[in-house]
C-alpha cells in the first residue's frame, strides 16, 4: 500500500478518520469534487444529506477505479457540506456509513469537513475530493 494511515498518540482518535497520512507511492490521482449527480446526471437524493453524502462517496469511489485507484490509495478527503451546523453530523455519519457498506470499504483518510454557502446548483449539499496516491 502506497498510503500508511497513523493516530498519533497526542491528538484525539475520530472514529472516521486517521489524523495523518504517510504517502509512499509514486503517482498522484487528484479527484474533483463530487457531488450527488447519477450517471445520467441527475441529482440523488434532493433535500436528503445522508443520500447525497452517500451518492458522493460512491461516485469519488468510481473516479478512484478510473485511475486503478480505491479508498486505500486516499491519502486526502475534503468534504463541503452547505450551511454545516453540528446537528448535521449523523446525518453525514449515515452517508458515509452507507457508501461504505455499498463500496466494501472503510474510507478513513484524513478529511477536512467545511461549511459553505453553496455550492454548484442550489440542490446540491455536499461534495467530496479526494486525493490519492498509488504505486
Amino acid at each position: 500500500m502506497a498510503i500508511t494511515l497513523v493516530n498519533p498518540a497526542e491528538l484525539p482518535e475520530i472514529d472516521v478518520y486517521r489524523q495523518v497520512s504517510v504517502a509512499s507511492g509514486t503517482r498522484l490521482v487528484f479527484v474533483a469534487g463530487q457531488v450527488a449527480w447519477d450517471a445520467d446526471g441527475a441529482t440523488v437524493g434532493e433535500g436528503d444529506l445522508a443520500a447525497q453524502v452517500e451518492q458522493c462517496y460512491v461516485n469519488v469511489g468510481t473516479a478512484l477505479a478510473a485511475a486503478d485507484a480505491t479508498f486505500a490509495d486516499v491519502a486526502k478527503l475534503n468534504v463541503h457540506v452547505v450551511d454545516w451546523t453540528p446537528d448535521k453530523m449523523p446525518l453525514l455519519l449515515e452517508g458515509i456509513a452507507r457508501a461504505a457498506a455499498r463500496l466494501g470499504v472503510t474510507p478513513a483518510a484524513p478529511a477536512t469537513l467545511l461549511g459553505v454557502a453553496a455550492l454548484d446548483m442550489p440542490e446540491h449539499l455536499v461534495e467530496v475530493e479526494a486525493t490519492a496516491v498509488v504505486d
